[in-house]
């Protein structure tokens, strides 16, 4: 004769059996976790203590390459004055980065959706690329002044056009039966485009978004060697000029980690906004 527990016993023993077998999996993910992120922590300390012990040992003139301590040190006493700057050239990337948002988004569905976009207006963007944007510059300044306004259209420039094309790209790979599907239910032009093909193309715009923000800031330092009298490039240039190489290099290392900090925003951004988006493209 079999012995059969009540339903409340069954499931408190079942609730205890699965405790173990839950938090081995928390503790696996958390390990997994913790090994992806402190792993490139641990090369960046390795490399950084080798750099520090060589300068000396190979006698590497400071104004040639300082080591770590003596860029932090640099860097510290100038702290007011970089934090300046710094503010300047993120002020720079926001603008251009919103900007080439605001623009690539409705270009990339007019490109989508119009034969003339396609055929007319798509040549010119790659032809766009093909001109140098340090070469626009100069060209910049004369026509708008030396002020925020060439280091902006910079960004934007160079921002923009992989914005464009991964969206492009995500708005015409959406499925002809979704197509078909929103006809056969009556939806409108934009209805087609807001409810199907914007929310189909949404992982391949925040590729875009990840590219856009790390090329912001690379335009933005561009136009900040040309002519500017503020922002992180300006700083480098004037450091260097003046022979004040470790400033210089904690320049290159406050934007790495602006690049840094402003990709993984877009990452949050994406994972709390459309956590599917995240999933599809990992």
């Amino acid at each position: 004769m079999s012995f059969n527990p009540p339903r409340s016993v069954s499931a408190a023993i079942s609730i205890a059996e699965a405790a173990p077998a839950k938090r081995r999996k928390w503790l696996r993910a958390f390990w997994l976790g913790t090994r992806e992120t402190a792993l490139p922590i641990v090369v960046v300390v390795v490399l950084l203590v080798l750099w520090e012990a060589l300068v000396p040992l190979l006698a590497i003139p400071v104004y040639i390459l300082p080591a770590p301590s003596r860029i932090a040190a640099s860097v510290w006493a100038m702290r007011g004055l970089v934090a300046m700057h710094t503010m300047a050239t993120l002020w720079t990337v926001l603008a251009g980065f919103a900007l080439s948002i605001v623009l690539a988004l409705p270009l990339a569905a007019f490109i989508t959706m119009s034969w003339f976009g396609r055929v007319a207006v798509y040549p010119l963007l790659i032809l766009s690329q093909s001109i140098p944007k340090i070469a626009l510059t100069p060209i910049l300044v004369l026509l708008f002044g030396t002020n925020v306004l060439p280091k902006i259209i910079i960004t934007l420039l160079v921002a923009f056009f992989p914005l464009v094309v991964t969206t492009a790209t995500g708005l015409s790979a959406v499925p002809k039966e979704l197509i078909e599907l929103g006809r056969s239910l009556h939806a409108t032009w934009w209805k087609q485009l807001f409810w199907i093909r914007f929310p189909y193309a949404t992982p391949f715009i925040f590729s875009g978004l990840k590219m856009a923000i790390t090329l912001a800031v690379i335009g933005a330092v561009v136009g900040e060697f040309v002519a500017a009298d503020r922002g992180l490039g300006f700083l480098m240039t004037s450091s260097l000029a003046s022979f004040n190489t470790p400033v210089a290099y904690g320049a290159i290392v406050v934007l790495s980690l602006m690049a840094m900090a402003l990709f993984q925003t877009v990452v949050i951004t994406e994972q709390l906004l459309f956590p599917w988006s995240a999933r599809v493209q990992r």
